[in-house]
């Protein structure tokens, strides 16, 4: 895909599953990543799979539900790697919960992670790309947010929020030259989908549901996610905006 070489590259959540994929394939391309982790030991091995790769990447720890941290992490990677041109918000969490099985601590846990982390991380990007007038953001939601998913209650209400908070960015920031699309995983294997399963209860029966359930008759995997992403941050996508792509093997199929 155009004009990703040499740009600098933000992912969050890039020490897990599909944020590491992600990271990879644009290294691939020869852009210079930003690997923004809680777990800077799994950020710091990701680095080391991209050297030798036509692009570059530094690991950054930081604890994106803590704003001030957040804001002071994305002055560092500037000064350290240049202007940020794209934004990939990745990081999430959850676990199978039914909602009346829940109460307002693990509400605020999911919000905090799934939602205000991407609040905390897009504003002040986006103040930074407001003044280049230029700018990708690329938001990782999930279809549990266009379907519902039992036991994700306030993950899919937190994905939702994702969505519309992108289309809002997307429409404010048109004038400026950003552009922020949505890339919706479906059933994914990754740690969090394994962890989700076992909290639910009958992990491989689970597996086997979800897994008849795609028409593509396979869960996603997550090297299935980078090439989406990759085209909304590409200079291909340059005239799409406030758009929503699931990357599902058609387990939703929305027009």
């Amino acid at each position: 895909m155009r004009g990703l070489e040499g740009k600098v590259v933000v992912v969050t959540g890039g020490g897990g599953g599909i944020g590491s994929a992600t990271c990879v394939r644009f290294a691939e391309a020869g852009a210079h990543v930003a690997i923004v982790d809680k777990d800077a030991g799994a950020a710091e091995s990701v680095v080391q799979r991209i050297k030798g790769m036509p692009g570059m990447a530094r690991a950054f720890a930081v604890d994106l539900t803590d704003f001030d941290a957040t804001r002071a992490a994305v002055a560092e990677i500037e000064a350290s790697l240049g202007p940020v041109d794209i934004l990939v918000n990745n990081a999430g969490w959850d676990l199978f919960t039914p909602f009346l099985k829940s109460g307002p601590d693990f509400w605020s846990k999911i919000i905090d992670i799934n939602l205000r982390a991407v609040l905390n991380i897009t504003h002040p990007v986006l103040e930074r790309m407001s003044e280049r007038r230029a700018g990708r953001i690329v938001s990782i939601g999930s279809d549990a947010a266009r379907g519902g998913s039992s036991g994700e209650s306030v993950y899919a209400a937190c994905k939702a929020g994702v969505i519309a908070f992108s289309k809002t960015i997307a429409r404010e920031h048109a004038r400026h030259n950003i552009t922020a699309n949505v890339v919706c995983p479906g059933v994914t294997e990754t740690a969090m989908l394994e962890n989700f399963m076992e909290s639910a209860g009958d992990k491989e029966k689970l597996r086997t549901a979800f897994t008849r359930a795609v028409p593509l008759g396979r869960l996603g995997r997550p090297d299935d996610l980078p090439g989406a992403i990759l085209f909304f941050a590409s200079d291909d996508a340059a005239f799409v905006t406030g758009q929503v792509l699931s990357v599902s093997g058609g387990l939703t199929m929305h027009g």
